[in-house]
């Protein structure tokens, strides 16, 4: 599946147009590699995203074509959350 319609799907973010965008700007990472929005992703992978001053490493645990909001949590685990002291102005989520 692709990068950009997973995240839509899992409702990591909201929109696949915002995903493209935030995957075109270098702020996702796929198994420590730089990911494109046409990326393949696959059960198991660890995706590292930036939002803003925040940065989030999920693990897929699922993919689906289409999920209902219920079905959105066994998609994917937070492995881990972290906060940004300093944030680049190139990274400031507008969105947020």
């Amino acid at each position: 599946m692709r990068l950009d319609k997973f995240l839509k799907v899992s409702r990591l973010i909201k929109r696949r147009t915002l995903a493209k965008e935030v995957a075109d700007q270098g702020r996702i990472t796929v198994n420590g590699t730089k990911a494109k929005a046409s990326s393949v992703i696959k059960e198991n992978d660890e995706l590292q995203i930036r939002f803003g001053q925040k940065v989030v490493t999920v693990r897929v645990d699922q993919l689906k074509e289409n999920a209902k909001k219920e079905e959105t949590a066994n998609m994917f685990t937070i492995v881990k959350e972290e906060k940004l002291e300093k944030v680049e102005p190139q990274f400031i989520d507008d969105e947020a």
